[in-house]
């Protein structure tokens, strides 16, 4: 088998979805898991805003869509009574294409981006474990085994999107700092009595803390929570084990359990994310809590954000010293996400009495007034859906425009009349321009020397309100965030940015 660019090792979704990049740019590689196929006990619920719009890039965004449940309304319960009922529908008007959370379980996802790359013509290798690999100035040279038969490959490049027991990050001796949280966690897959309900259910408790989220493809229920302290569990428990104490908690009666695992969640993020021409995504660089359905959507992230350098230096457009801004940009935000939502989860089943107050005061008096305030639902939207992630100490960052730095993923501005939004030209997944106003004669006629796309848009009342500026130059990376902004359209300063990156025509084509 010819040696390819990349090895991918690990097809869950973080593997998935950079397979799926390196696919549309055209990147020979090679992706790889020992498991006999797709994940089926599945934790992760939410696909956030972010996602979807990185999505719509790759152009899946839709049928993800299609596959999962918008939520509407999120309740909370405590001790089994309901204290707190929110309306989420839409919360993120005006900010995102995709003002909502989708509910769509993990194992279903993962199907549907298998079914994605499949047919692109990729052909993932199941059962193909990496068992060693080393690495010189040239390849990575790795050792796989595949049904009892050893081979070896050279691959330029070796992404360990292989989960938190990544042999790439133990290969690389590289530590993975944090904890593991005390308290057990159940999953199960399950169908309700009563019919399905499409709300999102969590119970907030000190031992109690649980979710029950819908699955559209099958009817079903997804419940995630902590196994009870006082049960005595046994060594491998069942659902029944629980049954009475999780029923009350969500008000439900479980009909029937397609299946229940267990398992323990910690946190912790690899010191590094890149040793040469190895890289760690996902859940072989960070994993994280439970709280905020943050976990996948940042290993999807980090897939995106390393698969378009990947492309730009494979084809020759960027110097190489482009991929050193993976590990710059995604674990400053890995290690602010660890640790936010560590402090949440350990607020929410705090067993003192800051907890019980969070509990059973602030959560059921405080949420639903501060909620009844545009600003507070436009906040919370930008918190839990990643559009606020940015880039700002980059090395790929310059400058600022209005209220939006480099950095900054590009404001969305919704279409108007004929025209469509101004994520629309971001499906080329190039380095482009994005005027907002006019484009002088002289400054179009240098980016057009220069090989970049120019797309200009008339100067509206939205485009203010998205806090760009009148005129200015917005030099936008492969997957939408903004890496030169200036204010006056100066082409000398377009060229010394593209120079400094070792960014070639090919880049912008």
């Amino acid at each position: 088998m010819e040696n390819p660019d990349v090895l991918i090792a690990g097809a869950g979704p973080t593997g998935l979805v950079l397979a799926l990049w390196l696919a549309q740019q055209g990147v020979k590689f090679r992706i790889i898991d020992k498991a006999p196929g797709p994940g089926r006990a599945s934790r992760a619920m939410a696909v956030q805003a972010r996602t979807l719009e990185l999505y719509a890039q790759l152009g899946i965004a839709d049928d993800v869509v299609e596959h999962g449940i918008k939520m509407q309304t999120v309740r909370l319960r405590e001790t089994g009574h309901e204290v707190v009922e929110l309306s989420v529908k839409d919360m993120g008007a005006g900010i995102s294409p995709y003002p909502f959370v989708l509910c769509f379980p993990q194992d279903d996802h993962e199907k549907l981006l298998v079914e994605h790359l499949t047919a692109k013509g990729v052909q993932i290798e199941w059962n193909t474990e990496l068992l060693s690999f080393t690495q010189d100035d040239s390849a990575v040279h790795a050792t796989l085994r595949t049904n009892g038969t050893e081979s070896t490959v050279a691959a330029g490049y070796l992404c360990g999107c292989d989960g938190a027991h990544s042999v790439v990050r133990e290969t690389l001796h590289l530590r993975f700092p944090g904890g593991t949280y005390d308290q057990l966690f159940y999953v199960a897959d399950v169908r309700i009595a009563g019919g399905a309900k499409n709300d999102l259910v969590g119970n907030l408790g000190a031992d109690t803390f649980g979710l029950m989220l819908p699955v559209r493809s099958s009817g079903m229920h997804r419940l995630i929570g902590i196994m009870p302290e006082a049960m005595g569990i046994k060594e491998k428990p069942e659902f029944e084990d629980i049954r009475a104490r999780v029923e009350p908690l969500f008000g439900i009666e479980v009909a029937e359990v397609n299946w229940f695992s267990t398992y323990h969640v910690s946190h912790r993020v690899a010191e590094h994310f890149r040793a040469g021409r190895c890289f760690l995504a996902g859940d072989a660089g960070h994993v994280h809590s439970p709280a905020g359905g943050q976990g996948m959507n940042t290993g999807i992230g980090d897939a995106i954000n390393l698969a378009w350098k990947l492309a730009d230096v494979l084809h020759g457009r960027a110097s190489p010293a482009l991929l050193d801004s993976y590990e710059a940009e995604r674990i400053i935000f890995a290690r602010k996400l660890v640790d936010s939502t560590d402090r949440l989860f350990t607020q929410i089943v705090n067993k003192g009495i800051g907890g019980e107050l969070v509990r059973t005061w602030l959560v059921p008096r405080l949420m639903p007034f501060a909620t009844q305030f545009a600003s507070v639902r436009r906040m919370m939207f930008r918190l839990i859906s990643q559009v606020r992630i940015a880039y700002h100490g980059s090395p790929l960052s310059e400058g600022a425009a209005g209220s939006v730095r480099a950095g900054d993923r590009l404001p969305w501005v919704p279409p108007t009349g004929a025209n469509a939004d101004n994520y629309w030209p971001l499906r080329a997944m190039n380095w482009q321009i994005h005027i907002y106003g006019e484009a002088e004669a002289a400054f179009a006629l240098q980016a057009a020397e220069l090989g970049i796309p120019l797309h200009t848009s008339p100067w509206s009342e939205s485009a203010r309100q998205a806090g760009l500026a009148r005129d200015a130059i917005y030099l936008i990376r492969p997957d939408g965030h903004v890496g030169l902004a200036m204010r006056n359209q100066n082409a000398d300063r377009l060229r010394a940015y593209a120079h400094r990156l070792g960014l070639s025509a090919p880049a912008f084509a």
